[in-house]
């Protein structure tokens, strides 16, 4: 059972109504109209602090510890390869001998799985967003490619991701190879920070081009993804992932009903 209480000031309000999503042209995410019920969303993602606890309180162990199959990166690789390191887990996100999480506990946590996520919310007793309502809330009433408007190039203000023009090269551009502290940049107009950028975020749902029950989706793109590759940052695509996979770039922020 979860210990720490809900915290309202770490949520921002989403009010019940009708909302816009999608965009033309997007055979998983057509315009539409949907309707909501009101919700709180958390304004970061989930911190390595925070799963700590859920880890200490429950003992459980993560699909990464038990399966020895997490996906890393590390820079040299060819666009959109990864390597199987038996030694990540949450602690060690990009496998032990490139360092664990010691010195940032405010960071997000990554390498665990999408039944990993499901497990921490039953423990904190919230639950993750709907892949709408973290549309929602990730527009925040805009209409723009962006919740910051149409302009890619303003992407840098807003999410960690990766600025070279390849991934053969370490990009520190931003301060940030891998993860960044959440909230270290700006937010979207409702106070949410980390949206786009830093870690892909677990959302609950089907896709029409859903063809197993295994596969299970993402959003917001990560530290990563690059405006040459997997530019998912932004309020539209949809990233999909096997239930039980891990990846150093994947994360997730949480909804509380209260």
């Amino acid at each position: 059972m979860a210990t720490t209480q809900f915290n309202p000031a770490k949520f921002a309000q989403v009010p019940p109504g009708t909302y816009r999503v999608g965009k033309t042209g997007m055979l998983d995410n057509p315009p539409r109209s949907v309707q909501l019920v009101g919700y709180r969303i958390s304004k970061f993602d989930v911190t390595n602090a925070e799963f700590r606890r859920f880890i200490k309180a429950t003992g459980y162990i993560t699909d990464a510890e038990r399966h020895h199959d997490a996906m890393v990166f590390k820079p040299g690789l060819p666009e959109f390869k990864w390597l199987q390191d038996p030694t990540a887990f949450w602690r060690f996100p990009n496998g032990k001998k490139r360092g664990g999480i010691d010195g940032k506990s405010n960071h997000p946590v990554t390498s665990i799985s999408f039944a990993d996520a499901l497990r921490y919310c039953e423990w904190a007793k919230v639950r993750l967003p709907s892949m709408d309502e973290w549309e929602v809330a990730c527009r925040a009433g805009t209409k723009t490619e962006y919740f910051f408007g149409d302009d890619e190039t303003q992407i840098g203000k807003y999410a960690n991701i990766w600025h070279g023009r390849d991934h053969l090269k370490p990009d520190f551009s931003d301060g940030y190879m891998y993860t960044s502290p959440v909230g270290s940049f700006k937010p979207n107009p409702w106070g949410l920070y980390d949206m786009y950028g830093n870690v892909f975020q677990f959302c609950t749902g089907r896709l029409p081009s859903d063809k197993r029950a295994g596969s299970v989706h993402s959003r917001g793109g990560s530290w990563w993804c690059s405006l040459n590759a997997c530019c998912f940052f932004n309020s539209v695509d949809i990233g999909s992932v096997d239930i039980h996979a891990s990846f150093s770039n994947q994360g997730f922020r949480i909804v509380s009903n209260h």
